[in-house]
């Protein structure tokens, strides 16, 4: 993301009255937020905004717990950078992305999460199996819930 798309998505910000946005393009995370975004309305003398940008986290990794003896198989959760309506499959008659037992590769959307009419693809950040869809297909998620368990491979 270079500089102009930033400026013009603060921009979008400020004309759409937005306090917060997060953005996920090619595999790179923003979250911008207003630093004190609760000015009341009826002030008049503009003020100028301060933005806060932080890095999104690496996914979280976990040790499988029934391991045999000496095996080091590791879980990962492909988790929601946003909140919004989770969505198995590009259209409701298409079939899903993914399907448990599947092996995914680094880059492979695996589901789209919609907020705010905008549909979002979710791509995996590792190769492994799919092990577990703790989601429904059309149910609303949260920033950090996880979609998907991945066994690295």
């Amino acid at each position: 993301m270079n500089l102009k798309e930033i400026k013009e998505i603060l921009n979008l910000m400020n004309e759409n009255e937005l306090s917060e946005l997060e953005i996920e393009r090619e595999g790179a995370k923003i979250k911008i937020k207003k630093a004190g975004g609760d000015t009341p309305a009826h002030v008049l003398a503009p003020r100028p905004l301060e933005y806060q940008v932080q890095a999104a986290s690496a996914p979280q990794v976990s040790e499988k717990a029934s391991l045999p003896l000496g095996a080091s198989t590791k879980t990962v959760n492909i988790t929601s950078p946003m909140v919004g309506t989770f969505y198995r499959a590009p259209a409701p008659e298409a079939p899903p992305f993914v399907e448990s037992g599947q092996i995914v590769e680094v880059g492979q959307v695996v589901c789209i999460v919609e907020a705010m009419k905008l549909m979002n693809e979710i791509k995996s950040e590792i190769r492994g199996k799919i092990v577990d869809i703790p989601v429904a297909n059309a149910e609303p998620v949260e920033f950090g819930q996880p979609l998907f368990v991945v066994e690295s491979v």
